[in-house]
C-alpha cells in the first residue's frame, strides 16, 4: 500500500487535529509536523507503528527474514493445512 506524505505546520495541525488523525487512520496518509519549517514530529497510523516497533525488536526482524527466507526456497503450506494443525493443538 502507498502511503501519501505531506508536510504541515505544527500550529495549523494543532488547529485540525482531529480531521488529521481521521485521514491518517481511514486515508492512510502521513503527516511531517514541522515548527519554522524543521520537521520534528510525525503522525502515522497506529498499524503502521506497531509495525515500525515490532522490526525494532531484533528478534522479530530475524524471524521476519527467516520466513521469507524460507517463502522464497518454497517452505511454504496450504492455509488450510495450518489451521487443522492449529485446531489440533487447541484441543
Amino acid at each position: 500500500m502507498s502511503y501519501q506524505i505531506q508536510s504541515i505546520p505544527i500550529t495549523k495541525a494543532r488547529i485540525n487535529l482531529g480531521a488529521l488523525v481521521k485521514r491518517v487512520h481511514l486515508g492512510k496518509e502521513c503527516f511531517i509536523l514541522e515548527k519554522d519549517g524543521i520537521p520534528i514530529a510525525g503522525l502515522i497510523d497506529i498499524d503502521e507503528l506497531e509495525d515500525y516497533l515490532e522490526l525494532q525488536n531484533p528478534e522479530v526482524s530475524k524471524y521476519i527474514k527467516q520466513s521469507t527466507k524460507e517463502y522464497l526456497a518454497g517452505k511454504i503450506r496450504p492455509a488450510q493445512a495450518l489451521r487443522s494443525e492449529l485446531k489440533k493443538v487447541k484441543k
